[in-house]
């Protein structure tokens, strides 16, 4: 199982999703994608997106104005 971190912060719609695919596009099954970002919008967007593709978003985080999504191939 590999982990890849993808830091989208001060990126806005639809950059984080577009690089979120690409990440999980490359992963192997039981790998786990780490998205961080800033923008609001797709902290809601992307966990939308990965169930609508049937993958496990693992967990959600906020800290500060930062948001960390944990998504499971």
């Amino acid at each position: 199982m590999t982990e890849t971190n993808i830091d989208v912060r001060g990126q806005t719609c639809p950059v984080p999703l577009v690089e979120c695919r690409k990440a999980l596009k490359k992963a192997a099954p039981g790998d786990e994608i780490v998205i961080v970002g800033t923008h609001p919008a797709s902290k809601k967007e992307i966990p939308m997106a990965c169930e609508a593709m049937g993958l496990e978003v693992m967990g959600v985080e906020e800290k500060d104005n930062e948001w960390k999504i944990r998504i499971k191939r």
